[in-house]
């Protein structure tokens, strides 16, 4: 069976890829509001094809229906409900959307307005000092309430991806966990795109932009991994609910956020042809490999 390690290494690198996703925006002006849906419908069809056939299936074959479906359920709404009660900001092309309770004052400091601290002509000159403190304050916090309202939002998003490369390596099923690793290794790099493009918009230099974007991706898949490798290798009968616990969740964002935010704008027979080229790329890159 493969070691942990092995498993870090292996979720470190699928979530690396993701920076994969941020290249384009070094030439964002010529990114279209159709690539960016067509990039979602992509990244979605992937997900589900990988939650069914990656985890679903397997899942029944070394346990019970009940105990999946069980599972299925629990990390379905168990994200719904995080998503309800941890806030976070979600990235919209060129733009942000707040949930679970991040403001709009949030959403505005995504996009570099709302500044503290800007003194009229007739402000007084012998609180300059203390306003300038003042201000450097808030805009520390401001600018960590904004990192963790992100942070929020990529991880409810990228755990289930990193949590099903542990629980399938974890079961010995090396070659569910390869396919896994792959198809969201693929998907990770138009779920980067999606993340880099709004993020550019703030402001911040594309290097800065392609940092994050890869950490995005990296930091809650491998703790994900870890989790998940770590608690179906005290027993593996775990495996049948924890992977449709993790399908379950995968699933829900597909459907919570991936297919809402792909249509609506005019684009959206682009991004079902996408979805649909994901679904199928999943089946191919399935039977490559298994073969």
């Amino acid at each position: 069976m493969t070691d942990l390690p092995t498993v870090i290494g292996i979720a470190g690198a699928t979530g690396l890829v993701t920076g994969i996703g941020a290249l384009p925006v070094f030439v964002r002006a010529h990114v279209s509001h159709r690539t960016y849906d067509a990039a979602l419908g992509l990244a979605a069809g992937l997900m589900i094809a990988a939650s069914v056939f990656g985890l679903i299936l397997p899942g029944t074959e070394e346990g019970s229906l009940e105990a999946v479906l069980a599972g299925l359920l629990v990390g379905g709404f168990g994200l719904l409900a995080g998503n309800r009660l941890i806030p976070h900001l979600h990235a919209r092309y060129r733009g942000w959307r707040a949930e679970g309770g991040a403001t709009r004052a949030d959403v505005a400091g995504m996009a570099g307005s709302g500044r503290v601290g800007e003194g009229g002509p007739g402000e007084d000159p012998s609180r300059e000092d203390d306003a300038s403190d003042n201000d450097a304050t808030a805009t520390a916090d401001a600018t960590l309430r904004r990192a963790l309202l992100v942070g929020g939002a990529i991880t409810l998003h990228n755990a289930p991806e990193g949590l099903a490369i542990g629980v399938a390596f974890a079961s010995g099923l090396e070659e569910v966990a390869l396919v896994l690793a792959i198809v969201i290794g693929l998907q990770n790099v138009p779920d980067g795109f999606a993340f880099a493009i709004p993020m550019a918009e703030t402001g911040i230099s594309n290097l800065r932009v392609l940092a994050y974007t890869a950490l995005s991706g990296t930091v809650p898949q491998v703790l994900a991994a870890a989790v998940g490798f770590s608690l179906v290798s005290l027993s593996t009968g775990l495996f049948p609910a924890a992977a449709g616990f993790a399908a379950g969740a995968m699933l829900t964002v597909v459907f919570r956020e991936m297919i809402p935010s792909s249509h609506g704008h005019g684009h959206a027979d682009a991004a079902t042809a996408a979805f649909l080229g994901g679904f199928v790329l999943l089946i191919v890159v399935d039977a490559v490999v298994v073969a």
